[in-house]
């Protein structure tokens, strides 16, 4: 068996059970650039399910439609996930279509003390990107990396001098140099200086990421120590590979809006990050996750960058402290009923496959 699962094949076979605008347009901050998301719910053929070609997930290219498959779904909604809670959740006007079985599955099963955890925990990841994504955008890497011979000094009189600029100032070339390594010390070189070609130079070429010993006769004359930081010139390397990956992968018209208003953070990130915080408030608070937002022109301000980043983390850790002080008066139980849900699903699956 070869079939091809995928989101074509779920509707040609009428495997979707639930199916919703999700993302900005169910929050109600949509604005005209934004993309309409679409996430749902399936389920498996019988002959596929019992045949262990379990399939959780399928999604499109771009990732803004995705479907679960039900025992996935269940699964989510036990442990809480924000994401999975508001597609349970979604108002009724962003739903396009529910399987009638899917009402057997009650919000009331999973909305839980849990939510607290994964809705901090969520927004705490979305606060570490947020800064991650703020150094990146305030300290860009310039487009040629760095070589070795950046990260060497010369030790001289006391002080050290950068490498290129003691061969700038001494008039020598990098390529008549010689290194010997000197015992017991850590990237310390002794450095021998001849102009009839006796060494190899400092390192072999410009791509190498290490510096380069020769041989030295016994009665060379030193000419000078050099030291070869490698921990920073491995920093170097690690920070140029992830800032030019992430440049190769960023949205160019959502880093041109973050440019744009000037703070140097994610905009659209921290006003999801804040409306998450609110939402787990509203939870505790009211025992019901609303998945439309009612603060439409506070959280498009963030979006707009009308807030300090600064502002904005202690918001966030201002919204965490008031979950954790309501989730001690919320009527919510400590955890989701998983036997109900469990036994829910059986059913479901049971009468799908009846079919």
């Amino acid at each position: 068996m070869h079939t091809t699962i995928d989101i074509e094949f779920l509707k040609q076979n009428n495997l979707i059970l639930f199916e919703a605008i999700s993302g900005s347009q169910a929050y109600g901050l949509a604005t005209p650039e934004s993309d309409t998301d679409i996430k749902g719910v399936f389920y498996l053929p019988k002959t596929l399910f019992f045949a262990n070609r379990y399939i959780d997930q399928i999604s499109n290219a771009s990732n803004d439609i995705v479907y679960y498959e039900i025992g996935k779904y269940v699964e989510l909604l036990c442990k809480n996930n924000p994401n999975i809670l508001e597609l349970m959740c979604t108002p009724e006007e962003h739903i396009l279509y529910c399987h009638p079985l899917m009402h057997k599955l009650k919000a009331e099963y999973f909305l839980s003390q849990l939510a607290k955890e994964t809705f901090a925990g969520y927004a705490m990841t979305q606060i570490k990107k947020a800064k991650g994504l703020n150094k990146k955008i305030n300290n860009p890497v310039a487009e040629k990396r760095l070589t070795v011979l950046d990260f060497c000094y010369i030790i001289s009189e006391n002080k050290s001098v950068a490498l290129l600029e003691w061969l700038a100032q001494e008039n020598k070339l990098m390529q008549n140099c010689g290194l010997a390594k000197i015992n017991h010390t850590k990237g310390l070189y002794a450095l021998y200086y001849s102009n009839g070609g006796l060494y190899r130079g400092i390192v072999k070429d410009e791509d190498s990421n290490e510096v380069h010993c020769t041989s030295i006769a016994k009665d060379a004359a030193l000419t000078a120590y050099l030291f070869f930081n490698q921990e920073a010139y491995s920093a170097h390397c690690k920070n140029y590979a992830e800032y030019w990956a992430w440049v190769a992968k960023r949205n160019e018209q959502r880093y041109k809006g973050n440019q744009a208003h000037g703070q140097g953070y994610d905009a659209k990130n921290l006003m999801h990050t804040i409306r998450l915080l609110q939402q787990a408030k509203e939870l505790f608070e009211t025992g019901k996750l609303n998945v439309t937002r009612t603060n439409r022109e506070e959280l498009l301000s963030i979006k707009r960058g009308e807030k300090s980043y600064e502002e904005l983390l202690v918001y966030a850790e201002q919204l965490m402290g008031e979950i954790e002080q309501a989730s001690k008066h919320s009527q919510l139980p400590a955890l989701p009923d998983e036997e109900s849900a469990m036994k829910t699903l059986i059913e479901i699956r049971e009468a799908l496959y009846a079919n």
